[in-house]
């Protein structure tokens, strides 16, 4: 195809950022949206490439997955520009567009290794794949009593010195902490993410409710995969969990593979938090998209079955889950619309990473991160700022 055509998905619905259109289209011209409308509204150039469907396809904007540790035998912790093209290769499959690549708790030699090789991926990366928009670092800073997966030998207390280090090595690109600020300096490391526009998010946290509202003062504006690695929810103390339902400063991330929490709960959490502040989110591992068997995790080993991924003693670590199953597993725990989806896995993740002037919805003058989903909802094309990255195979 001409690099300089201009590619028109036709005779579509497009969930675009203020209204669904039934019989629409979507025009993509050099990595941007350029044209939304109706299809009678459409006027047909020389160069357009047009890709015509019919209405039960449906074309929402690409997700964004704000907590993913790795795919496709690839995991963020490599430490190498091959595991993060791995990720970015396979990741529009299942129809994301974005990420955060996500550390974890490791020594200080091997997070910094991680997040320089992140920070110079980011800059030299290529519009074919999903983009990496930035790095989420979750823990060293952490509680011990809410350690989940992450090793606890290398749990440390929040550290503002040890963290304006490690943002220096990966070159500005930490977008999002994850930190207990009940642990000794919790409170000034968040107070300095906000200062320095980084998302400052509670998770394995023992924190009491009110300890929660000290880091929403502070700066703290997010809760990292709720329910799990955090203090739960008890009637004389409401704890993290209480306060994701009842903050409306907080947005919450969720795992929905019905494994790290059961679907009742999703959809408790779902009816008490809404798809204004709710963010779905993989926290998938490097078996993602392989076989069943025994993969690597900072060091750890983990058996993987087809539905879950456990530490040697029963630990849940991280999920296999794919996006593409958080969106139908939501809609099926939930009963929300597709409408919510786009808010939970588009929207509210480019409004949280300072990112809604250029993705997060379609609109016109925004990247051309888009999914095209049938009527299963399964993903059938999946383009990356105008770039087809993924068609799935009849």
């Amino acid at each position: 195809m001409d690099t300089h055509s201009s590619i028109i998905i036709y005779n579509v619905t497009v969930y675009s950022e203020n209204q669904t259109l039934k019989n629409g289209y979507i025009k993509l011209t050099n990595k941007k949206i350029t044209e939304i409308g109706e299809i009678h509204q459409y006027v047909r150039q020389p160069k357009d490439h047009v890709i015509e469907l019919s209405p039960s396809y449906k074309v929402i904007p690409g997700a964004i997955d704000v907590h993913i540790h790795g795919a496709n035998n690839a995991d963020a912790m490599d430490g190498t520009a091959e595991a993060l093209k791995t990720m970015a290769r396979t990741l529009p499959k299942e129809g994301t567009t974005s990420f955060l690549a996500t550390t974890m708790t490791q020594s200080n030699e091997a997070v910094e290794k991680a997040l320089r090789n992140a920070g110079t991926y980011i800059e030299e990366q290529t519009d074919a794949d999903a983009e990496v928009v930035g790095i989420h670092l979750e823990g060293p800073f952490i509680s011990p009593k809410r350690a989940g997966a992450q090793p606890p030998t290398h749990i440390q207390d929040p550290n503002v010195t040890l963290f304006q280090e490690w943002q220096k090595a990966a070159g500005g690109h930490i977008k999002l902490v994850t930190l207990a600020p009940e642990q000794p300096n919790g409170l000034a490391l968040t107070s300095y993410l906000k200062e320095t526009n980084v998302v400052a998010s509670i998770g394995h946290s023992d924190s009491t409710y009110d300890q929660v509202g000290e880091a929403i003062e502070a700066g703290a504006s997010h809760i990292t995969h709720l329910y799990n690695g955090m203090r739960g929810l008890h009637h004389r103390e409401p704890g993290v969990l209480g306060a994701a339902y009842l903050r409306d400063e907080l947005f919450v991330e969720l795992i929905t593979d019905g494994i790290h929490c059961r679907p009742e709960m999703v959809k408790l959490a779902y009816d008490q938090i809404t798809s204004e502040r709710m963010i779905l989110i993989t926290d998938s591992l490097r078996a993602k998209w392989l076989k069943n068997g025994t993969y690597d995790l900072g060091g750890q080993p983990v058996h993987v079955n087809d539905t879950t991924a456990t530490l040697a003693d029963g630990t849940l670590a991280g999920s296999i889950l794919k996006m593409n199953d958080a969106i139908k597993n939501t809609m099926s725990f939930t009963n929300c619309s597709l409408e919510d989806i786009v808010k939970m896995t588009a929207e509210n993740p480019a409004k949280q990473l300072n990112l809604f002037d250029t993705k997060g919805s379609l609109k016109i003058g925004k990247d051309a991160d888009i999914v095209v989903l049938n009527e299963n909802l399964d993903v059938e094309m999946t383009f990356c700022r105008g770039t087809l990255s993924f068609q799935k195979e009849d």
